[in-house]
């Protein structure tokens, strides 16, 4: 059964707490970019590319592993040598008042980190974006909701992902990783002109 969109995932706040260091780790973050990149890679390829020593690879791999951000891949793994790929990973995050102190503190620190790839990011889109008819599509817009209509809006969204992706196993040739944020939040404004209720 998928996780309800209301349910913190992991479950607890120690295990949350523990995924957002692991997330917020700047060398764990780049083995995550490089895995993501080439798809699969082992302590050797790892340490090539970023610099560090094979022993520092393999224990930020073991890890990555632990926290289920990627996984062994059997039928490469002989020996020493253990290749890895990414693992999916669908996280909600829990309500302010389910959480501990070190749990927001690692939060917070995660979604700085999030929020400056972020940016970065959509610097890119407009940079790249070259009409209606291109792979970049970039869309601002705001309405009036019911907090309902947002939890339903959001259910929708999921669908169509499902609907209109693949897991890259599965991708159709053209396909490309397409980047994708989802962002809904209540804004000052007037009160509803609509009639008052009785």
């Amino acid at each position: 059964m998928d996780p309800s969109p209301h349910r913190p995932v992991p479950g607890t706040s120690a295990e949350r707490t523990e995924l957002y260091k692991t997330l917020t780790s700047p060398v764990r973050r780049q083995i995550l970019d490089y895995i993501g990149q080439h798809r699969e890679a082992n302590s050797t390829s790892v340490a090539r590319a970023l610099g560090e020593s094979t022993g520092t690879t393999s224990y930020h791999l073991r890890k990555l592993a632990a926290q289920h951000l990627i996984e062994e891949i059997p039928e490469r793994s002989s020996g020493r040598e253990r290749w890895w790929r990414l693992l999916p990973v669908e996280h909600v995050p829990a309500a302010p008042a389910e959480r501990t102190a070190e749990e927001d503190k690692a939060l917070s620190e995660w979604n700085s980190q999030r929020l400056s790839a972020d940016i970065d990011l959509y610097i890119r889109a407009m940079a790249e974006y070259d009409g209606p008819g291109g792979w970049v599509q970039a869309q601002r817009t705001g309405t009036w909701m019911t907090r309902e209509g947002v939890h339903a809006f959001y259910a929708e969204y999921l669908d169509l992902l499902r609907e209109h992706g693949y897991p890259e196993e599965l991708a159709p040739a053209g396909a490309r990783p397409m980047a994708l944020r989802f962002l809904a939040i209540p804004q000052a404004g007037p009160s509803p002109a609509g009639p008052s209720p009785s």
